[in-house]
């Protein structure tokens, strides 16, 4: 299947979210829990899949770098709102220019 079944942005913006998942759920991976374990490599599977549907239509730069910031923001965000990490104002503005940088990617890629 190559992919051209869904638009490359939202198979991008799929990815990210899998990918926020996927490394959030790493605070509960363990020999102890099996069935997360197992679920937390298929969700990864799935974000690593829609990473390459997008990155057959877009730069693989733009698609690899909004992919991974999606996952930094959204993975700062979930410590931050879930497990009770700082919410410092420096904190946030990293996160903020992290952003920045996702949207430019996104407006000057040169992909439609």
């Amino acid at each position: 299947m190559s992919g051209s079944w869904i638009n490359p942005w939202l198979a991008l913006l799929i990815a990210g979210v899998l990918e926020v998942v996927w490394a959030s759920g790493f605070k509960y991976v363990g020999t102890q829990r099996p069935l997360i374990s197992v679920g937390v490599a298929i969700v990864m599977a799935a974000s690593f899949y829609f990473l390459w549907v997008a990155t057959q239509k877009l730069p693989i730069g733009t698609a690899y770098a909004i992919w991974t910031g999606i996952g930094a923001v959204g993975a700062a965000t979930v410590g931050i709102l879930v497990f009770g990490e700082p919410a410092t104002a420096l904190r946030i503005v990293c996160i903020v220019l992290i952003v920045a940088g996702i949207v430019g990617l996104k407006l000057f890629s040169g992909a439609h």
